[in-house]
């Protein structure tokens, strides 16, 4: 049977609904609507949980279980069958998956280490829909003192001040320090703005002692360390 062109649950062949097929080949093995229909539990008068779940990835644009994370409370509330106690269950779905990814980045975190920050603060930069750049924060033996987002935005030379970020970390008396940012756009390599951004970075923070370490450049899933790349 087509599970696709089901209208109804009780209509599936036992093994092929959703709660059997965990129980006896293991939630990897339900597709993302089965597992949103698990969750949800109940549908709307007229459509089950599962054809709800389809409804669902289908108008989150096209990013599938991703673009959940981008809609508001407001935005699933819109659709029919999504009252706000299941929107508010699938934004809580949403922020576990991220939280679960970045603690799970955290136990192999380095900060000598450009792989393991992008991977750290992945899931906190890539949904992002506008820049932000985030100066990180370092003592002698490299352990992180504090972190704070500086602007937020377009990330670019003309907008942001060496002297804003060297106050900051100044305040936090931090020896060096890691620039991070995203691209929206997914593709996390260095504009002309970034290279430009950097070394005027670099140059503040020679004068005052404090060494730049690394200016990492998030994408979707993806990362520019200017470090790895000799651009520092």
């Amino acid at each position: 049977m087509d599970v696709q062109n089901t209208t109804t649950m009780k209509h599936l062949p036992k093994q092929e609904m959703p709660y059997e097929k965990c129980w006896t080949s293991g939630a990897h093995c339900l597709t993302d609507a089965e597992l949103l229909s698990v969750i949800l539990r109940t549908g709307s008068r007229g459509e089950p949980a599962l054809e709800l779940s389809r409804k669902i990835l289908s108008q989150s644009g096209g990013a599938g279980l991703l673009g959940i994370y981008h809609l508001s409370v407001s935005e699933l509330m819109k659709m029919k069958g999504i009252g706000r106690v299941k929107a508010i269950q699938l934004k809580c779905i949403a922020e576990l998956s991220r939280r679960m990814a970045k603690e799970q980045a955290g136990k192999s975190l380095s900060f000598t280490d450009p792989e393991s920050v992008a991977g750290y603060y992945m899931e906190d930069f890539r949904h992002e829909e506008q820049e932000k750049l985030l100066l990180i924060m370092l003592n002698s033996k490299g352990k992180l003192l504090g972190e704070e987002v500086i602007s937020k935005g377009t990330v670019n030379a003309t907008m942001i001040s060496p002297r804003e970020i060297y106050l900051c970390a100044l305040r936090h008396l931090a020896v060096s320090i890691i620039l991070l940012h995203n691209h929206p756009s997914g593709n996390p390599q260095p504009s002309d703005e970034d290279l430009i951004l950097t070394q005027r970075v670099k140059q503040g923070g020679e004068l005052l002692g404090i060494e730049l370490l690394d200016h990492i450049i998030i994408g979707d899933h993806q990362a520019v360390s200017f470090k790895r790349c000799e651009l520092l």
